[in-house]
C-alpha cells in the first residue's frame, strides 16, 4: 500500500471520528434543551390550571365591578327619587294638594261603579238593546279601575308627556352653561339665564334650582332637590358632573360640552329606535283595534248576534277573558319593542 493511499484512509477516519464526536455532542444538547421546554411547558399548564388566567380573573373583577356600581346607584336612586303621589304631582307638573287628587280618584270610581250598576236589568230601559246584566264582581272591577286606574294612567302620562318636553330642552340648556362658563360668567348666573330665557317646563325647574341655591342651600343640595323633581337620566348625569366638578375642580366647560353631545348622540339614538320600532307598533296598534272593528261591523250587520255577549252571563265572562287576553298581549308587545336609553 502506498503511502499516499495510507494518508487519505487516515484523513478520512479522521474526519469520520470529528462529526461522530460533534453529532454526539450536539444531540444530547438538543434532547437537554427538548426536555427543558417540555418542562417548562408542563409546569405552565400546571400553573395554569391551578390559577386561572389574570385576564380572565380580571375581567371577572371588572365584571362584578360594575355590577356593584350599578346596584349602588340604582339604590341610590330610590333612596333621593320618592314614588308618593306627592312627588309624582310634582313630576307632572301639577300644582293641587294629593288630597284633591285622591277625592278625583274617589269620584271617579263611585262614577264608574254606578254607571256599571245602572245599566244593569235593575236601571232604566235598555237603549237599542244594548243591556249589561250588574254583577258585584263587574261593580268592583269599575270602582277598582276608576279609583286607581285611570287616575294614575292620566298621571303617567302628564309626566311623560313633561319628560319629552325636558329633555327635548336640556342638551340646549347645557350648551348655554358652557358658553357662559367660557366667556367668565358664575355657574349660579349661568342658571339664572337658563331661569329667565328657557321656556317652560325647563324654565321653571331652573328657577326652583336658582331659588335654593339663593336661599343658601348648597349647590349639591339644589342640584339633587332638582333631580328628585326631574328624576331623568340627563338630569342624574348632569347633576354628578357638577357635583364631581364642585369637589374636585376641573374643566367645567370641557365636561358640559362632553355631557351636551352625550345627551344629543342620546336622543338621536331614541328617535332612530323609534323610527326602527315603528312597524311593529303599527302592528300593535292594529292587532289591539281589530277586536273593536270586527265588534262594531257585526254590531251594524247583526245585533242580535253579538248582543248575546252583553247580555247573558256566559257573554260576560267571554268579554272578560277576551280582555284579559289583549290586555296580556299588548303588554307583551309593548314591552318587546319598548327600549331604555
Amino acid at each position: 500500500m502506498s503511502s499516499d493511499l495510507i494518508f487519505i484512509v487516515v484523513g478520512v477516519l479522521a474526519f469520520l471520528a470529528v462529526a461522530g464526536a460533534g453529532i454526539a455532542l450536539t444531540g444530547g444538547a438538543g434532547d437537554a434543551a427538548n426536555k427543558r421546554v417540555r418542562q417548562m411547558k408542563e409546569g405552565t399548564a400546571k400553573k395554569n390550571r391551578s390559577n386561572p388566567d389574570s385576564n380572565t380573573q380580571r375581567r371577572r373583577q371588572t365584571q362584578q365591578m360594575l355590577k356593584k356600581l350599578r346596584q349602588q346607584d340604582e339604590a341610590r336612586r330610590k333612596s333621593i327619587v320618592p314614588q308618593d303621589i306627592k312627588a309624582k304631582l310634582r313630576q307632572a307638573g301639577l300644582d293641587f294638594p294629593p288630597e284633591a287628587f285622591w277625592m278625583f280618584s274617589a269620584v271617579l270610581g263611585i262614577g264608574f261603579a254606578l254607571i256599571t250598576f245602572m245599566s244593569g236589568a235593575e236601571g232604566p230601559p235598555p237603549i237599542a238593546g244594548f243591556e249589561i246584566k250588574s254583577r258585584p264582581a263587574m261593580i268592583f272591577a269599575a270602582a277598582v279601575a276608576g279609583f286607581l286606574g285611570v287616575p294614575r294612567w292620566l298621571l303617567g302620562m302628564l309626566t311623560k308627556r313633561r319628560y319629552k318636553k325636558l329633555t327635548a330642552q336640556f342638551a340646549d340648556a347645557i350648551d348655554i352653561i358652557v358658553r357662559g362658563v367660557k366667556s367668565g360668567l358664575p355657574l349660579t348666573e349661568c342658571l339664572r339665564i337658563i331661569a329667565r330665557e328657557s321656556p317652560a317646563p325647563l324654565g321653571a325647574e331652573f328657577q326652583t334650582l336658582t331659588d335654593n341655591i339663593q336661599m343658601g342651600t348648597t349647590v349639591e343640595r339644589a342640584l339633587q332637590n332638582f333631580y328628585k323633581r326631574v328624576p331623568l337620566p340627563e338630569v342624574n348625569f348632569f347633576v354628578i358632573v357638577l357635583t364631581i366638578q364642585a369637589k374636585s375642580g376641573g374643566n367645567l366647560s370641557e365636561a358640559l360640552g362632553n355631557l351636551s353631545k352625550v345627551i344629543r348622540e342620546r336622543k338621536m339614538m331614541r328617535e332612530k329606535i323609534k323610527a326602527m320600532s315603528s312597524e311593529a307598533k303599527a302592528s300593535a296598534g292594529i292587532i289591539a283595534t281589530l277586536p273593536f272593528a270586527v265588534g262594531v261591523m257585526v254590531f251594524l250587520t247583526t245585533p242580535a248576534y253579538i248582543m248575546e255577549l252583553f247580555i247573558k252571563p256566559t257573554g260576560h265572562m267571554i268579554l272578560f277573558m277576551g280582555a284579559a287576553l289583549m290586555f296580556t298581549g299588548v303588554t307583551v308587545m309593548k314591552r318587546m319593542i319598548s327600549f331604555d336609553i
